[in-house]
Order: structure tokens, then sequence, then C-alpha cells
């Protein structure tokens, strides 16, 4: 697809019109570029894409690259469902500007694992039914695993603890914490 029909056309004052609304872009101030050529490695893919350098990297991966592991809740990076992780680090994509992640290896729920072949913690996800609304699972897994990977020994009240940032509305904590339990078994191993 063209970039005009993606993002639509900017005029020389920097205002994106997109379907007949006028949208200012943030860095049209000052002569700044608004557009740039990003490259990011997703999934063990590599993408380049015209991106603002500063587009929430959420935005990035679930409008522009169509993964709908990440969730937008809050926008603020305060519930945990559109954690990625990034480096080995678990990362609030919906606060994450693009442009700090440019080329760092960024994995998302869909790549741990696929429906066929889950990774491990997705399948103690699966056989332990840790999952209700599933809204928040996204954080939670990618959270955990970004955690256990870091700290295999951890004790359950650590794990906990790495999993208080993450939100759940429906109440599936014990499930999901047995599942996780059930995922750090294996790792410890």
């Amino acid at each position: 697809m063209e970039s005009a029909a993606l993002y639509g056309e900017v005029n020389a004052g920097g205002v994106r019109k997109v379907a007949n609304l006028l949208v200012p872009l943030r860095g049209a101030k000052k002569g700044l570029p608004s557009m740039s050529m990003i490259t990011l490695k997703v999934n063990g893919r590599s993408v380049t894409l015209d991106a603002d350098p500063t587009t929430p990297l959420l935005y990035i991966l679930s409008d522009d690259l169509a993964l709908r592991g990440p969730k937008f809740g809050c926008g603020l990076g305060q519930c945990g469902s559109c954690t990625v992780i990034v480096k080995g680090q678990a990362v609030r994509s919906c606060t994450a500007p693009v442009s700090t992640v440019a080329g760092a290896e960024i994995t998302t729920l869909e790549g741990l694992g696929s429906s066929e072949k889950p990774h491990p913690i997705q399948k103690a996800f699966i056989d332990e039914q840790a999952m209700q609304c599933g809204f928040c699972v996204n954080g939670v897994i990618m959270t955990a695993k970004a955690y256990l990977d870091r700290n295999p020994k951890a004790s359950e009240a650590e794990v906990r603890q790495a999993l208080s940032t993450v939100l759940c509305r429906c109440h599936a904590h014990s499930r999901m914490l047995h599942a996780v339990t059930r995922y750090a078994k294996g790792v410890k191993a």
C-alpha cells in the first residue's frame, strides 16, 4: 500500500488529512520530520515501515502488522495488556515510542508459539484453563515469561510480585498463577 493510503495526505503545515479530518502530526513542529523509515525486528522477522517516530509501538504492532496479542487497555502503561518483550524485558507497548525500540528484538504473544505448537507457558495456560475473558492474558504471559527468563529460580512470592503490575478484572488470578507456577517448574528443571 502507498503511504498516503495508510496515513493520509500531509500538507506543508504538518497536518494530516485522513477521512476528511485534519490531524496535526506530533513531529510536525518547528520543521521536524514527521515520518521516518523505522526497522523493527518483530517475532524474528525484520520489517521496515514509514512511521512517526513518536507513535506508540502498540499502534504499529496492531494497526500496521496486524498482531492481536498486545491489547489496548488503559493507554497509560498501567494495566499491562499491551506488554511485549523487548531485549528480554517486559515493556508496555502503549507508552513506548516506536523509535525507542528500532532494531531491538521484539516478541509478541504470537511470537512465542502457535495454536498447533504452543510455547510451554501458553500450554500451561491452556492446561490450567487460566483464561476467562482473555483480555489481560497477553500481559500476564509476557510479563511472566520475561521475569522467569531472567529469574528461573524465582519463588511463588516473587512471581506474584512481578505479576502484580498486570491488572485482571475478571479475577482469574489463581488459575493464572497456577499456570505460571506450572511453567516455572519446567523452567527450573
